[in-house]
């Protein structure tokens, strides 16, 4: 298994719309970044993601499931991008905010402080026990 972070501006697209899409889940299209579409064509079923608020909030508030790889995204005209069908799995009982992720020296390499702007990143297995642990999960 190998695990991801996804960001959507809640404004955009919600952990609580997420979770309201219940088991059938969600595509998530417009992703228009080369390197977040690779990650995105790693993905596989069954995979975790950490659910993040960008922009407003900038923390990781749930955990997702990677439920259909990747295909074609519906919404792109110029057929270079794709999509994958996540679900929420469930919430972190205590959001993980960025500036606290700053403040944890065990994870000062991840990518969500690395590369603040991709919307789709890999995550390692300690990065992620970590911040699940951070998080009350």
């Amino acid at each position: 298994m190998q695990y991801w972070l996804v960001k959507s501006e809640p404004s955009v697209w919600s952990w609580e719309q997420q979770v309201a899409k219940g088991a059938k889940g969600e595509a998530w299209t417009g992703v228009r970044n080369h390197t977040a579409k690779l990650n995105m064509m790693k993905m596989k079923k069954g995979d975790l993601a950490f659910y993040y608020h960008s922009n407003e909030g900038k923390e990781i508030v749930g955990i997702a499931e990677i439920i259909r790889e990747h295909y074609p995204d519906p919404t792109d005209i110029t057929g270079k991008f794709v999509c994958v069908d996540i679900k929420a799995v469930k919430p972190l009982k205590t959001p993980v905010t960025l500036a606290t992720v700053k403040t944890e020296d065990r994870l000062a390499d991840m990518e969500l402080l690395k590369y603040s702007r991709l919307s789709v990143q890999s995550v390692t297995p300690a990065q992620w026990k970590l911040v699940c642990k951070m998080g009350g999960v």
